[in-house]
């Protein structure tokens, strides 16, 4: 009898979990509504996909965009069998190129994009290739990411010119690719340049579309933790109780930690900050970022920064921080020659 009563019970969760599986999202019961409200407007944008159907790149889709990118990677495979719609499938694929090139598999990527004719994938071989060029290279292939934002431009390679751009420091180009764009990331993208240019108005405006979309996506929490990090100390302690959260949910990555201590660092916390970065080069390669947030927080430890800077100018020469300290030392040298004594 205990038996059966044990095998009703998971009979019952399993209903309840395929029930929940299908149920829509809260963005996709708004997409409904807005379709169905929208059906006499022509100048309307309709959106014509079934929202009713369970989201199977949910998973994949945070695990990239917290730099998961090994899990996402696995993730990837494992619903490649899933049946799902022509447009998912084709996500799915640029997905895990993106997924690459965090990575740094950029040959595996710019592979894939020769042999292919998705103007998405192109766009993101191009950027690959770009990660790999001199500063000449690059210049000279932002040009051709430009020829591909005429009409009829997908998402996806606004998506992607626009992180070319502004690696290159086209922070106007940038904008331009993505401040009208109806995706999460398209307004994730662009609350961050808003934050660049110090318009956290703009940016804080960005965020209440996005949690009206979906408040609880990843995305908006991220979004979220962008402005406490702008608004100062205040709101420290906000942005690390948001990012525990999402840790403890999908598990600490190299940027989460970096995240984090930027967080700690903003509210003074100075040690805990140094302990999440430790934690990023014991348990993950050491990026750039968190050899720059190290030297950061070193200096306002008092702890020995020089080993970590000649790390940052030998293993990233192109880092904006190495190219700012570039030049500080350069106008201090050509400043200090004027005072030289000769004997």
């Amino acid at each position: 009898h205990q038996t059966r009563q044990q095998e009703t019970q998971r009979q019952q969760q399993r209903s309840k979990d395929t029930e929940s599986q299908q149920r829509p999202t809260p963005q996709q019961r708004r997409h409904q509504e807005e379709h169905k409200g929208n059906n006499n407007d022509n100048h309307s944008i309709r959106i014509t996909f079934t929202m009713s159907e369970p989201d199977e790149l949910y998973t994949l889709r945070a695990q990239f965009w917290l730099g998961h990118y090994g899990m996402a990677l696995e993730e990837a495979k494992a619903v490649m069998r899933c049946p799902m719609s022509p447009a998912l499938k084709s996500e799915r694929e640029e997905l895990a190129l993106r997924c690459q090139l965090g990575s740094g598999q950029n040959d595996k990527v710019i592979a894939a994009a020769q042999s292919s004719a998705s103007p998405a994938i192109r766009a993101l071989g191009l950027r690959a290739q770009f990660d790999m060029m001199d500063e000449a290279g690059k210049q000279g292939l932002v040009p051709q990411l430009h020829t591909m934002l005429g009409d009829g431009v997908t998402p996806s390679v606004q998506l992607t010119a626009a992180h070319v751009f502004l690696a290159s420091g086209m922070k106007k180009e940038a904008l331009q690719c993505v401040h009208e764009g109806q995706t999460m990331e398209h307004k994730c993208l662009a609350l961050q340049i808003y934050l660049q240019i110090d318009r956290l108005d703009l940016a804080q405006s960005e965020l209440a579309t996005m949690k009206r979309m979906d408040e609880d996506s990843v995305l908006s929490q991220l979004g979220s933790v962008y402005i406490a990090l702008a608004t100062g100390s205040s709101m420290a302690k906000e942005a690390v109780h948001t990012l525990n959260q999402l840790s403890e949910q999908y598990g600490p990555s190299t940027f989460l930690l970096n995240l984090m201590s930027c967080a700690y660092m903003s509210g003074e916390m100075y040690e805990a900050a140094f302990q999440q970065l430790e934690q990023a080069r014991t348990d993950f390669v050491a990026d750039s970022d968190t050899l720059a947030n190290m030297i950061v927080c070193s200096q306002h430890l008092g702890k020995p920064v020089a080993p970590l800077i000649q790390q940052l100018k030998t293993q990233y020469p192109s880092h904006f921080m190495v190219k700012g300290l570039e030049m500080v030392e350069g106008a201090f040298e050509r400043e200090a020659i004027k005072y030289k004594v000769t004997a």
